[in-house]
């Protein structure tokens, strides 16, 4: 057997340590239980969902918004009690996005590329686990202390009543009973509903994330282009009868660009969106 030089030994073992290492390459785990659209990705709508449930989770930005709408809120009602007034004082408040968070439920559809159903937001509610918006307890607990009665009027099912009620009263909200709710009966206005408030209270407040939740103008499905009319000429009503709460997620707005297609998929919604969104080209 012949002897390899040492020199030429060396050699080799140095070569052979400068060598590149084999690429090792790994395949990710992909979840094939994630719905796609018609073009193997997620719809535009669907992921918008996820951002904007992130936002409302995450964002200090959101707190923000939520704590001033209900700072606002609490100076109404010191102003308010000090007016005389011929009836009871009343704060009529919508539920979801107003005072209960339901990112959760908007979060888990999104990243499943599913849009809402009925089915689902049920399972959903039935489970009254909903957060509370930032700075609402404290606010509703407040007006409550000075005399201020509160309803919740809100378009959830009259079966989503006795989960709505835990819910509520998880959180020692004030007259969270079943005399101050008030539910969908047949249709989705609430204009009916504030009517019967004022029958024997006269309302200080509103408190929504939609604007059907503060005016009769709002309601029969008007376009986008009506719906800015309309909040031009209420104006001064924002930050003094009514208080916003920020809803990125769903709402009418959503409806209004859709012009209240129910039936569209989510292919075609992402092309009205392509269609309508102000992009730089």
């Amino acid at each position: 057997m012949k002897k390899i030089c040492p020199f030429f030994l060396s050699v080799i073992l140095f070569l052979n340590a400068c060598a590149p290492a084999k690429k090792i390459t790994t395949t990710a785990a992909v979840n094939t239980n994630t719905p796609v659209n018609s073009t193997g990705n997620t719809s535009i709508t669907n992921d918008g969902k996820v951002w904007a449930s992130l936002w409302q989770q995450r964002a200090a930005e959101y707190k923000a918004l939520c704590f001033q709408a209900y700072n606002i809120a609490r100076q109404r009602v010191d102003e308010g009690v000090k007016r005389t007034s011929t009836k009871p004082l009343a704060i009529v408040t919508d539920i979801d996005e107003t005072l209960l968070d339901n990112s959760p439920y908007d979060a888990k559809r999104g990243l499943q590329n599913l849009d809402y159903s009925d089915e689902t937001w049920k399972q959903w509610t039935d489970k009254a686990a909903a957060d509370t918006v930032p700075g609402a307890i404290a606010f509703f607990k407040y007006a409550a202390s000075k005399g201020v009665t509160i309803f919740y009027i809100t378009n959830r099912n009259e079966n989503e009543r006795t989960a709505t009620l835990y819910n509520l009263q998880r959180y020692n909200l004030p007259n969270s009973d079943e005399e101050h709710l008030f539910l969908k009966q047949g249709t989705s206005s609430k204009e009916g509903r504030r009517q019967d408030v004022l029958k024997t209270h006269d309302i200080l407040l509103l408190c929504g994330d939609n604007l059907p939740d503060f005016d009769v103008l709002y309601d029969n499905h008007p376009s986008e282009e009506n719906r800015i009319a309309t909040t031009q000429k209420l104006q001064k009503e924002f930050g003094s009868r009514y208080i916003v709460i920020p809803n990125p997620s769903y709402g009418d707005f959503e409806g209004a660009l859709f012009q209240f297609n129910y039936k569209l998929n989510a292919a075609q919604k992402d092309s009205v969106i392509r269609a309508k969104i102000k992009a730089d080209k």
